[in-house]
């Protein structure tokens, strides 16, 4: 992997900050942008690094044709971090219904048309985020569009909708080309951190795939942030089902070789839902096995439509946690 010359100027490159601590949160999807929703109400400089192993939807039409990083999971991330109702917020979450850009999101094809012009992907970012107004810095974990494979239960597996969708045992996860690295900004504001924050989301696809980039969870491992890891609330069908709480962890890991986190936070709230998911507890006594301390609190948003975290009160419980450490 590239080094890192000066990681303060990177950073100060990428995003400006306010008063609190640094936080970088790491994963994608909606569970990521859950967490960054939630960080925004403390941190005072806070970075996204996505997985860019994403292969459904508009992001999967997209990436492979235009050759740039899979921008789905990207995009979620920035608008997690626009706090402000703008109409450049609202374009960015529109999708199309019909004609040839059916099922397409305008954010994504704003994005790469921002690649193209920029002749650069980052860039592409930083100019997204200034039409956004963002107050966070998305990071894409790795420079260039990466796949994923897997073996369950004895049978490979290849790409990241294939993997999240597969009932059975994941015995093997890996990222494609073998020789990918870290992009350079992702490791910078690794470094930089106070707090590093791993989760919600999916276990192996989000979360596991990206710190899967060589040189993300070295990074993690030799940073001195506080690590913490967010429990998802149930298993999710396909990659988790049947895991429990300390499976998770233990997964998480085994497969990336990353240190144990400084607290796991799980949801303490009883959630109903269908066979065959599972709501997950964290067992404190099973958790400090690994080193782990366990803080269980109400994370449940009442106004979702499905178990979710409420991004207030997970801020707020990870705003104690680096303001205790």
């Amino acid at each position: 992997m590239r080094p890192i010359a000066d990681p303060d100027v990177m950073l100060r490159e990428m995003v400006g900050g306010r008063a609190g601590p640094r936080v970088v949160a790491i994963g994608g999807g909606h569970g990521l942008a859950q967490a960054l929703r939630a960080v925004t109400h403390y941190a005072g400089v806070t970075h996204a690094v996505v997985t860019v192993a994403d292969d459904g939807g508009s992001s999967g039409r997209l990436a492979p044709a235009l050759a740039i990083p899979p921008p789905g999971d990207i995009r979620q991330c920035l608008i997690a971090l626009t706090p402000e109702d703008t109409v450049w917020r609202r374009l960015f979450e529109y999708r199309f219904d019909g004609a040839d850009v059916v099922g397409h999101s305008l954010g994504n094809l704003i994005i790469a048309s921002l690649a193209d012009l920029e002749g650069d992907f980052e860039a592409a970012l930083r100019a997204s985020e200034r039409l956004l107004g963002s107050v966070g810095s998305v990071v894409p974990a790795s420079p260039q569009r990466l796949s994923l494979t897997a073996v369950i239960e004895g049978t490979p597996v290849h790409g990241q909708v294939n993997i999240a969708t597969s009932r059975g045992k994941l015995e093997s996860l890996a990222v494609l080309p073998p020789d990918a690295e870290a992009s350079p900004s992702a490791v910078a504001a690794i470094q930089a951190a106070d707090q590093i924050v791993l989760g919600p989301g999916s276990l192996f696809t989000s979360v596991v795939a990206t710190l899967l980039v060589p040189g993300l969870a070295e990074a993690v491992n030799g940073s001195g942030a506080q690590l913490v890891y967010v429990s998802n609330m149930m298993t999710q069908d396909g990659e988790t089902l049947g895991m429990d709480c300390r499976e998770h962890l233990e997964a998480l890991l085994s497969f990336t070789g990353l240190r144990s986190p400084t607290a796991i936070v799980a949801n303490s709230e009883p959630i109903q839902v269908a066979a065959p998911l599972e709501a997950l507890q964290a067992d404190p006594e099973i958790m400090q096995t690994y080193g782990v301390d366990t803080i269980t609190r109400d994370l449940l948003d009442e106004g979702a439509d499905w178990p979710r975290h409420d991004p207030a009160k997970l801020g707020e419980v990870l705003r104690q946690l680096i303001s205790d450490d």
